[in-house]
């Protein structure tokens, strides 16, 4: 009988208590602050981290696991836990080099252990929409699905699962070189908080409001002019030092759509140094099926 199970990166900002209940393996990016080499929520916590960064005059670097760190994970997995098949979920290939680093470890374990399959998925996606991703394959796979089962569950959700974010700034999107087709956002006034999502893999602008209370109204209006007030949905309200920001969302959204179930989630150090502390949004996607 197969065993199977779902490798993914820290910057799902998952909960740590859903990983250990569905048994997700996590594999930590790396963050280059000055000297320091730390890896996310390894040896950097979140709290930490958020009251440390406003201060920072130079923001830190960060870097995608490397092929040995997947083939480690992938090896113990083998080696250790009698696993025969992998599926290997990673945020968009178009703003990190996870992906890539993921599909070269699979090419060398095939050839140290070619009795182990290993399927690596690109969700063209960040943050709790990749989280989503990495959840419900992990269900799937818990239920006794196939491998092939569990990839289309995922590959189904790539184009459905969404993100919208907003924050007080830009500048850590800009300074960290991921703001896509964002860009004409930066010379906005002070006073503008843009909201963001991703599209084909893509940061790109989804509108402006004057305040954070509108900015969250807009956030409910794009999502019912997406899919409705009466489509069932899965929300994570996703946050960075924002707690009391996303609780708003969440009374707003929930009051408005049929929420069958949502979880809060903190950005992880490794993403949140992109976004900055104050950034507050949600990644939802529609459940079209009875559960």
């Amino acid at each position: 009988m197969s065993k199977l199970e779902i490798v993914t990166d820290s910057i799902t900002c998952i909960p740590e208590n859903l990983l250990q209940e569905l048994n997700i393996h996590t594999v930590p990016y790396y963050i280059h602050r000055g000297s320091e080499v730390l890896r996310d929520l390894v040896n950097i916590d979140r709290d930490s981290f958020y009251k440390w960064l406003p201060q920072a005059t130079q923001l830190p670097t960060t870097a995608s696991p490397g092929p040995g760190d997947y083939m480690q994970m992938y090896q113990r997995l083998a080696e250790h836990e009698g696993v025969n098949e992998i599926v290997s979920i990673h945020m968009s290939s178009k703003a990190s080099g996870a992906y890539q680093a993921a599909t070269v470890a699979k090419s060398l374990i095939a050839e140290a252990l070619p009795r182990l399959k290993v399927e690596v998925i690109d969700t063209l996606n960040v943050s709790m929409c990749h989280g989503w991703m990495t959840i419900e394959a992990a269900r799937a796979a818990i239920a006794g699905m196939s491998l092939s089962e569990v990839i289309n569950r995922v590959r189904a959700m790539i184009p459905i699962t969404k993100m919208i974010q907003t924050a007080d700034t830009l500048r850590y999107l800009y300074l960290g070189g991921r703001i896509g087709k964002a860009k004409h956002l930066i010379g906005s006034l002070l006073n503008i908080k843009p909201l963001i999502g991703m599209e084909d893999g893509v940061i790109v602008p989804l509108g402006t409001a004057r305040s954070r209370k509108q900015a969250y109204r807009m956030m409910a209006e794009m999502i019912e002019k997406k899919i409705g007030t009466k489509t069932r949905i899965k929300i994570a309200y996703v946050h960075a030092a924002a707690l009391d920001e996303v609780l708003k969302i969440q009374e707003l959204i929930e009051a408005r759509f049929k929420v069958v179930e949502s979880l809060i989630c903190e950005l992880s150090p490794a993403l949140g140094v992109h976004s900055g502390p104050g950034t507050a949004g949600l990644c939802y996607f529609p459940v079209y099926k009875p559960e």
